[in-house]
Formats: structure tokens, C-alpha cells, sequence
């Protein structure tokens, strides 16, 4: 994930990029929760000339499995042999999460214009769009927010939304909370 997800533009024509993802950390009060983040799934859906693959979700915080990995490669192999239709869908392209996060942005205007909008009333941290920190309730996206400059920030959405097409979308929460030494 991250920055290295960059470089699959330059790649040939008919190419198939797979994205393992990573894990981000959350602090909460005595342990730290996990979850998978891809995050620059964006430049993948934007290349209409090469196809995406995401490592599963529900498998991808207990670490990769060479199985499952091995099963992507086949998969990546089988796309590559037999070819797909060029200009690829951009939703095509994206993980769970990028639809989660389209389909969230299409029945919510308000959230929408938050995560898209530059506008004077709204928050920097609102900006900070990763489908994954407002699927897992991250950083300004947590009821809790953050302190930015001694103020509270938290950016408001439609949580009973989220929690239906997180169900929709079979997300179930964080992973397995990890123990933080005293």
C-alpha cells in the first residue's frame, strides 16, 4: 500500500497489479486494534488499462498466507492469459472499501460534499478521505476525533449508514485488539 502503489501507472497495458495491503494501528485506551488499509486503491481504479486484485479483507490482519497469496498470482495469471476488456471499469479496480465509500458518498449528500468539497466551513482533517479511516471510524472520524490546536475535531457522517453497508458489504469490525505494555 501507500506511496509504492504510485508506480502501477507505469505498468504495461493488460497488466494486473495486486495489492496485499497493510495494517494501521488504532490506540484505544489499553490496547491497539487493527485493520487492513490499502489506501491508494485510487490510482488503480483511475488506469483504465490494467486490472486491481486486493488481498482479502477478512484475512489480511492475521498476515499473508501464502495460499492466499498464491491463489492471487493465479488469478493475476489467468486475467493476464486470457485478457480483459480495455478501458477496465474504474469500480472494477477497487476494493470493498472503495465501494463501500462510493456507494456511502451517492446515498449521503452531506457526507459526500465533506469528503469532496474544499469549502472554508469545513475541517482540514475532513479532507483525510482514506475509505478506511471512515470505515473503521479512524482519527477525526471516531466519535472521540482528535486535537488539533487545543480544539476537538471529529467530522460528522451518517453512522447508521455506514453500519448498513458495512453489513451489506460483510466488513465486520476491527481485528483482534493487541495488548499495549504498561
Amino acid at each position: 500500500p501507500g506511496t509504492g502503489q504510485m508506480y502501477q501507472t507505469f505498468l504495461a497495458d493488460g497488466s494486473v497489479n495486486i495489492n496485499l495491503g497493510g495494517l494501521h494501528y488504532i490506540k484505544r485506551n489499553a490496547t491497539f486494534d487493527k485493520y487492513p488499509f490499502f489506501m491508494e486503491q485510487y490510482m488503480t481504479s483511475g488506469a483504465p488499462y490494467i486490472r486491481g486484485l486486493y488481498y482479502p479483507i477478512d484475512q489480511r490482519a492475521i498476515g499473508i498466507r501464502k495460499k492466499i497469496l498464491v491463489e492471487l498470482i493465479r488469478e493475476a495469471a489467468q486475467l493476464i492469459m486470457n485478457g480483459f476488456t480495455i478501458p477496465v471499469n474504474p469500480h472494477d479496480n477497487l476494493s470493498v472499501y472503495g465501494h463501500l465509500f462510493i456507494e456511502m458518498c451517492k446515498m449521503d449528500n452531506k457526507f459526500c460534499r465533506i469528503v469532496t468539497d474544499r469549502w472554508e466551513d469545513n475541517n482540514f482533517w475532513c479532507f483525510s478521505t482514506w475509505p478506511e479511516s471512515i470505515i473503521y471510524e479512524d482519527g477525526p472520524w471516531s466519535l472521540q476525533g482528535i486535537v488539533d490546536d487545543d480544539r476537538n475535531v471529529t467530522c460528522s457522517y451518517n453512522r447508521t449508514l455506514l453500519y448498513e453497508l458495512k453489513r451489506k458489504y460483510n466488513i465486520t469490525e476491527r481485528s483482534e485488539a493487541l495488548s499495549i505494555e504498561q
